[in-house]
């Protein structure tokens, strides 16, 4: 089949979006709290909210891609993107944001579901592993860019009077001017519509799913559910999404609360840096994977977060502020070892064994709920311990994880039974 990169650039730039508007949480955080005036359960509902859509959708928006094909389900998961940003643009309450984000995380669940099988298919089987890499690289670059998109935009609408630029000007008339903060979701809406116009412009080739990749039946899923490895490995994605929205969501409040750092800047930056180290760290991390045993990565990365993370709760400003940052690079290696892990623990099913590992997404959105009902009982740092025992269940994993097939390395020079 002739290979389209027109097609794959496209999926990068949508890669690229996913990311801009998903890891955007964590430095809206502290504006987000002053604005509505938030307790801390409170400001758990904006990630619960969002991640709670990946629960409800990764299964049944593989149904939806093998009966109604690709392109649909790209426009509609990004129309539910523009949707949900413009809802909020035009009503900016609480409640409307909380319903926003419930749309715009039904719609970036969506997209995930088929830019993976449309890569595959667009950029070649042979070349699937690379692409699939630099989809990683394009979601690493975004994550790190939104919050320093933030930090202009917050700052810059704040002083309209003072400000020449079209964009600054349009965006200081059309939202609240003591919400600086809500011009992020027009832009999402304006970069949301962009890309629904460049996918309508574009002839997607169909997608024939291979046995990997469809979703089952319902007997399947009750089979894989009743498989203890399936469940463990299902907590293993939930323990993952949950310390890292865990540490990414709450570090610019925890930074500004505990040690006087402006949110807007510093914060800002942090976050940003946290998932820069993030995408570094997974381009180290597959140098490794050729060097040493998945599980043993796991285990040293997992051992690594642990210290790092108790750097950034319980030390001094510097050390906190570098600890948190560091905390994604040992982080950037997990959830691809784990997915892999539990993929070559079974073996059929993998499609629908996909679909249950992606449920586990929720993960972000029900530790965060924890972590802010425990902060209101005691205290934002001791709500963070969560992020241990996430970061335990993970470093467990390098233990009783028992694949049927292992990564191929240097040393072994093919895949070890």
């Amino acid at each position: 089949m002739k290979r389209n990169y027109r097609v794959v650039a496209l999926i990068l730039v949508t890669f690229f979006v996913i990311s801009f508007l998903t890891n955007i949480l964590g430095a809206l955080n502290p504006s987000v709290s002053l604005s509505y005036d938030l307790s801390e359960t409170m400001a758990s509902f904006l990630p619960f909210s969002f991640f709670i859509a990946y629960g409800f959708m990764s299964i049944p928006a593989g149904f939806i891609l093998e009966k109604y094909g690709e392109k649909k389900l790209l426009v509609t998961g990004l129309l539910l993107a523009f949707l949900g940003s413009v809802l909020f643009v035009f009503f900016p309450t609480f409640p409307i944001f909380l319903t926003s984000l419930f749309v715009i995380g039904t719609g970036m669940a969506v997209l995930q579901v088929v830019i993976n099988p449309l890569l595959r298919v667009a950029g070649g089987e042979e070349n699937f592993a690379f692409t699939s890499v630099l989809g990683q690289l394009m979601f690493g670059a975004a994550s790190f860019i939104s919050p320093l998109v933030y930090s202009y935009i917050v700052l810059h609408v704040a002083k309209k009077e003072s400000e020449s630029s079209v964009l600054i000007t349009f965006l200081s008339k059309i939202v609240p001017q003591d919400m600086s903060w809500v011009a992020m979701y027009a832009i999402f809406a304006g970069i949301s519509l962009l890309l629904i116009g460049l996918v309508t412009t574009v002839s997607l080739p169909r997608i024939t799913l291979t046995t990997e990749e469809k979703v089952g039946t319902k007997d399947i899923y009750v089979s894989l559910f009743k498989n203890r490895i399936v469940v463990l490995y299902f907590f293993g994605i939930f323990a993952y999404v949950g310390a890292e929205q865990g540490i990414s969501y709450w570090m610019s409040k925890f930074l500004q609360v505990y040690h006087g750092l402006d949110y807007e800047t510093i914060g800002a930056s942090a976050v940003a840096n946290f998932w820069g180290f993030m995408t570094i760290g997974g381009i180290f991390g597959l140098v490794l994977l050729k060097i040493w045993d998945s599980k043993l990565i796991l285990r040293v990365f997992a051992l690594l977060a642990i210290t790092s993370f108790t750097g950034g709760l319980f030390g001094g400003a510097n050390i906190s502020l570098y600890g948190f940052q560091l905390s994604g690079f040992f982080l950037s290696v997990m959830f691809p070892i784990i997915v892999s892990l539990a993929l070559n623990s079974i073996r059929e099913h993998h499609g629908s064994m996909t679909g249950i590992l992606m449920t586990g997404i929720m993960g972000g959105a029900v530790v965060q709920l924890m972590i802010g009902f425990i902060s209101d009982l005691f205290s934002l740092r001791i709500g963070m311990l969560l992020v241990f025992l996430a970061l335990g269940y993970i470093l467990s994993i390098s233990f009783w994880a028992k694949p049927i097939i292992k990564n191929k390395t240097i040393r072994t020079g093919k895949k070890t039974p």
